[in-house]
């Protein structure tokens, strides 16, 4: 389909694809991207990669800016590397498409604090650190995905699970996905318990869906307790 509306409408300039998405979490193929890299489309092709950190390393598309001189793939130290208060991304494209952004953006855009902190997680000890930041989260996520669907009132975790966060119906008395039971389930926990989910029940496909982002294992222990709790009430 998106093959489709690029060769019907010329209007298309910029496309943006995000991969892993948010908030189902799923990876694009790398061949699926491809294919629209390969078509008739000459338009630019912006592929955001936020969460590429919890993929495999095969999965990212960073390399294909030196194949395909119409992509930009975005990334972020918000995620993987847990410094989203420096509001830092990094755009990986031509050398072209690099200077006309240098050449639109505010002066002076990064600060200095940020910068440094930048440099230092980027470093080899920062990196060391954000893959065994990561490593520890995967296996949260995998403790997550396997104990939510035990719980009363779990319906189906959505998505691809690609990310730091899992996607997952609450079933309202009908064993069917409830955007009011998930709602209460969202304000309940953030009220009553100080867990924070977040209610994704008005977005295309996500009806009744509460999105948790993976924490510690302290953290994950507490809101299985709390949100079992809530469903068993």
């Amino acid at each position: 389909k998106i093959l489709e509306s690029l060769s019907s409408d010329p209007t298309i300039k910029v496309i943006f694809l995000c991969s892993p998405g948010n908030p189902t979490g799923t990876i694009l193929a790398p061949a699926d991207v491809r294919r629209i890299l390969e078509s008739d489309y000459a338009g630019i092709v912006v592929v955001d990669e936020a969460y590429i950190d919890f993929c495999d390393e095969t999965d990212s598309v960073a390399t294909w800016v030196l194949e395909f001189p119409n992509l930009i793939v975005t990334q972020t130290l918000s995620k993987s590397f847990g410094l989203a208060g420096i509001r830092l991304g990094i755009a990986i494209t031509t050398p072209e498409i690099a200077q006309l952004l240098n050449n639109t953006k505010a002066p002076y855009n990064v600060s200095t604090p940020a910068s440094e902190l930048a440099t230092a997680a980027l470093s080899p000890a920062g990196i060391s650190t954000m893959r065994a930041t990561v490593d520890l989260l995967l296996a949260q996520r995998a403790r997550l995905l396997a104990e939510l669907p035990k719980l009363p009132g779990i319906g189906r975790i959505l998505g691809g699970n690609h990310a730091n966060f899992v996607l997952v119906e609450i079933l309202g008395s009908g064993g069917k996905p409830d955007n009011a039971r998930a709602f209460n389930a969202y304000r309940h926990l953030a009220e009553s318990d100080g867990v924070v989910v977040r209610f994704r029940g008005n977005e295309v496909g996500c009806e009744g869906c509460l999105r948790m982002t993976v924490g510690s294992e302290e953290e994950n222990g507490v809101l299985l307790e709390k949100l079992g709790k809530f469903l068993a009430a």
